[in-house]
């Protein structure tokens, strides 16, 4: 009997008539194989509503898995906290990847507390002190410090061609940075600490350079200068703003528009959310209409409040100590085979390496994840530890992630600096096969994930790692697997395309980076220059993309001996570097008849 039916109005032929098998739809298996089922209780209804809208679906069953339906860690934590929000009950985010369907995610709600662990955010009086978050005064601390103040800018460049009303842009651009105190804030010292100063709203000019009159080449190469020297222009944290925003004319139909905001007043998360406030703003300005927003009921300093409030005592000494269980006696570097000395200070002179993964490979890895419960992201992480752990041939394997942390409903549609790192940390047994390992890996990432809101600055002096100037403490590495909601830009009457940051620098030792697409994942190798050539980080990235290959192939063979050579690396090491190699076991060698290993060495030394 066939696993799935699939119903056609008619069947694809070949030009001979016979049924074209390739042209046949595969089969829907995000629903469960008891199929649609619909809610069957109030409180099953608005699960499944919610279910619904997270995932941008029409409808939900009860016995639909989250994650063959496309959810993900970032979904989930946004669903957990609307769970919360709507059922009044605080469940941990590795209740739905044990309970992945309605109904039985709705037995753990049957279960849990009733009460909601974390207060309210309210907003705070604006006249008194208002204090940085802990992310925004690591951030603080190490821009007074740090010589390389770019580092922290986040440059985003959108080539708009098309008829651009410029009025309505300025319009808009000016309506996000009124609405989000975050980008009208400075900091200045009170006392011995920094506080937060938000401006009063005023119009930010949109400086616009015209390079309409030059030629066409020359047009386009200063139009990647002026984008450079854009994105590596500093900001001054005690005058601000810290948003600047310009635009280059290249022809009556064709501008480049230039964005760049401080790292201390936004993350990934945020920038989604300006892309869909200009979605939504330009279109009502240009026809001459209201702003369609509602306004935010709370700001960024009404959380960096609540934070400072809320994540102390007991609060903070239970999350403290679950990192300081898990990371006890931890590797302090990861010695990867570096071409060049390290240097004995940190310089984020870097490059970065396109990287894809193929969306037939993605899933496969999605479907080898669904085995164990397994996010995308844990099955990367699993593979990038081996990769890692034969690199440098250590078991102890520590890297770092970034995770959104908008794990509350009312911080989701603000911009700011909500971000935090996690370190994830992995004992990597090469005797193990992958399966085995990815277990652990998600077990791992579930714990992290329940402890996110100790910020890493808090983790790092609460832990006190032995600190060199030459690098980052806690890990070198870091992986990235960019899902934050980022909806497609478009405006009316405009094609658009977003220009790659000519930037070039590095916070780690490597970072791999990778967004999730429609033909797969996008990403590339940020790595220091100061530690490694092109030509290195090149072969590494062969080699993750032929271990991922491998694993799902064999996902239970040992993973220290997946294979991770191509054919010709494999033979350029075997016979172009290794000539006896070329003389094969049996091989009759002259007087020797079928050699012994030291017999071939020896008849090699004396023809060489």
């Amino acid at each position: 009997v066939p696993a799935y039916f699939v119903v056609l109005d008619e069947l694809p032929l070949t030009t001979n008539g016979k049924i074209d098998r390739r042209a046949l739809p595969a089969p829907d298996m995000t629903r469960s194989e008891v199929g649609y089922v619909a809610p069957r209780t109030p409180s099953e209804e608005i699960m499944a509503g919610i279910w619904a809208e997270i995932l941008h679906l029409d409808k939900v069953g009860i016995h639909d898995d989250f994650f063959a339906l496309g959810g993900h860690s970032l979904l989930a934590t946004q669903l957990m906290s609307r769970i919360q929000s709507a059922l009044q009950v605080a469940l941990p985010l590795r209740a739905l990847f044990e309970a992945a369907s309605i109904s039985a995610l709705m037995l753990k709600v049957a279960e849990a507390d009733t009460r909601v662990s974390a207060p309210p955010i309210w907003p705070v009086d604006r006249d008194a002190p208002l204090p940085l978050s802990f992310a925004q005064t690591r951030l603080w601390f190490l821009d007074q410090y740090e010589s390389r103040r770019e580092l922290y800018n986040i440059p985003a460049a959108v080539r708009l061609t098309g008829q651009l009303k410029v009025d309505a842009l300025a319009r808009t651009l000016n309506e996000i940075v009124r609405r989000h105190e975050a980008l009208r804030t400075s900091f200045a010292m009170v006392g011995d600490a920094p506080v937060q100063v938000i401006a009063p709203a005023s119009p930010l000019a949109l400086e616009i350079v015209d390079l309409g009159g030059l030629p066409a080449v020359e047009r386009e190469a200063q139009a990647r200068v002026h984008l450079q020297d854009e994105a590596n222009k500093p900001f001054d944290l005690a005058t601000g703003p810290l948003i600047r925003f310009s635009l280059i004319r290249l022809a009556d139909n064709e501008h480049v528009l230039l964005l760049t905001i401080h790292h201390i007043v936004s993350d990934g998360w945020s920038m989604g959310i300006v892309v869909r406030e200009v979605a939504a703003l330009y279109q009502a300005f240009m026809q001459g209409l209201p702003s369609p927003l509602s306004e935010l009921p709370i700001q960024y300093v009404d959380f960096a409040h609540w934070q400072r409030q809320w994540l102390s005592g007991d609060v903070l000494e239970q999350q403290l100590g679950y990192w300081k269980r898990q990371l006890a006696d931890s590797t302090s570097l990861l010695m990867l085979p570096t071409d060049r000395p390290r240097p004995s200070l940190l310089t984020h002179n870097g490059a970065m390496l396109p990287f894809a993964v193929p969306a037939a490979l993605v899933s496969d890895l999605q479907a080898l994840g669904r085995q164990t419960q397994s996010t995308l992201f844990m099955t990367l992480s699993a593979a990038f530890n081996v990769l890692l752990a034969r690199y440098s041939g250590q078991s102890d394997i520590c890297i770092g992630t970034p995770i959104a942390n908008r794990n509350r409903t009312e911080i989701e549609p603000l911009i700011g600096f909500f971000v935090n790192t996690l370190v994830l940390r992995t004992e990597v047994n090469l005797s193990l096969g992958f399966t085995e390992l990815l277990k652990q890996v998600r077990t791992n990432t579930l714990d992290a994930y329940a402890h996110q809101d100790v910020p890493f600055e808090q983790l790092v002096e609460a832990l006190q790692p032995e600190r060199h100037a030459s690098y980052t403490p806690l890990f070198q590495v870091m992986l990235v697997l960019q899902n934050a909601p980022m909806d497609e830009l478009a405006l009316p009457g405009l094609a658009m395309k977003l220009l790659d940051s000519e930037g070039a620098t590095a916070k780690f030792d490597i970072t791999l980076n990778l967004t999730e697409a429609q033909d797969g994942l996008q990403g590339g190798f940020e790595y220091s220059t100061d530690l490694f050539e092109a030509s290195t980080i090149e072969r590494m990235a062969g080699h993750f993309m032929n271990l991922l290959q491998a694993i799902v192939a064999d996902p239970g063979r040992a993973v220290g001996e997946l294979p991770m050579l191509g054919e010709a690396e494999r033979e350029q090491l075997l016979y172009a570097f290794n000539p006896v190699a070329q003389v094969q076991p049996g091989t009759q060698l002259p007087g020797l008849g079928a050699p012994c290993i030291h017999q071939r060495f020896e008849h090699w030394v004396r023809q060489t």
